[in-house]
């Protein structure tokens, strides 16, 4: 049983306590706002926790008292992870290993955020989860390193893979195109990339209903790995265009969207072509389906353009 927690002068009861891995991270940031009264967020980042020092991780975790662990925090620098991908591992792959340890000591559920880019992106229609991993970069062999070791150490998590993900929180692709129209006429964005853009606020909704369900229900069809993606899907030019219709309506920035192909904006890390997710096995085993992604960009685009 939760202990009472005291907030903003006031005791309230939590029927469901919540650690969550890191400060300020898009999911974080959403989970702490979308966490309704009876929900204690307990946000735990760096300085006192490093995913990468197992002693940290444990000793944290274990004060946390949660009756749910939620670990939103990761190396997601994707090209810089092609440079030190040692670092990359220590986070997603050992770090990872650390929360389920002390998951499974603690005898509590984890859930656990994966990304899309444990894919190669070659197939033409969108990732069932049983597909064969792939990953073409250091980053996603971390995130597939992180989503097997919990496997192998905590049979009570849900893995969650989801993808472009953007938010009035951090930077994403959404502030990123809205920066770059407060200066340029004309943004040249990749056209040959397909995806599912997916709101924080959206992943956070979910997150917290699977932990609702992993508490409460210990039916094995609602452990193991799902999609989580918003409905719908486009191109990153395709989703340039939503962005600056939607804040065209709202008296923001706007610019054109040039479009172009992938060779024409080389990165470090190879992105996947096809990033879209199935979010089927979702919907059947927990009954949630996310909104559609312009539904979701036109309540971020409220929120960031007054």
């Amino acid at each position: 049983m939760a202990a009472p927690a005291r907030s903003s002068g006031r005791i309230r009861v939590s029927s469901l306590r919540v650690a969550v891995t890191g400060l300020v991270g898009q999911v974080v940031s959403s989970l702490i706002e979308r966490a309704p009264p009876d929900v204690e967020m307990i946000a735990l980042g760096r300085p006192q926790l490093d995913l990468a020092v197992r002693d940290a991780v444990l000793s944290t975790l274990r004060a946390a008292r949660c009756d749910v662990i939620v670990n939103a925090a990761a190396y997601t620098a994707v090209d810089k992870a092609e440079s030190e991908p040692d670092v990359a591992m220590r986070v997603n792959g050992d770090g990872a290993f650390y929360v389920a340890e002390v998951a499974a000591e603690l005898r509590v559920p984890l859930v656990h955020l994966s990304t899309d880019y444990v894919f190669d992106g070659a197939l033409d229609r969108p990732y069932r989860e049983d597909d064969a991993p792939n990953p073409t970069g250091a980053y996603g062999r971390s995130k597939l390193a992180g989503e097997r070791r919990i496997a192998a150490t905590h049979d009570n998590h849900a893995i969650l893979r989801t993808a472009w993900v953007y938010s009035p929180f951090g930077t994403n692709f959404v502030r990123t195109m809205l920066r770059l129209a407060e200066t340029r006429d004309e943004i040249g964005v990749v056209a040959d990339q397909r995806g599912n853009p997916t709101a924080a606020f959206d992943i956070a909704d979910a997150v917290l209903a699977i932990a609702r369900r992993l508490r409460a229900d210990s039916s094995p069809a609602l452990r193991g790995v799902f999609h989580v993606s918003g409905a719908g899907e486009a191109t990153w030019a395709g989703f340039a265009e939503a962005v600056f219709a939607e804040s065209a309506r709202r008296g923001g920035p706007v610019a054109r969207v040039r479009p172009i192909a992938t060779a024409d904006y080389p990165t470090a890390a190879a992105r996947p072509a096809n990033s879209r997710l199935d979010n089927a096995k979702l919907d059947a085993c927990y009954g949630l389906v996310l909104p559609h992604w312009r539904v979701s960009l036109g309540r971020c685009l409220d929120r960031l353009i007054s």
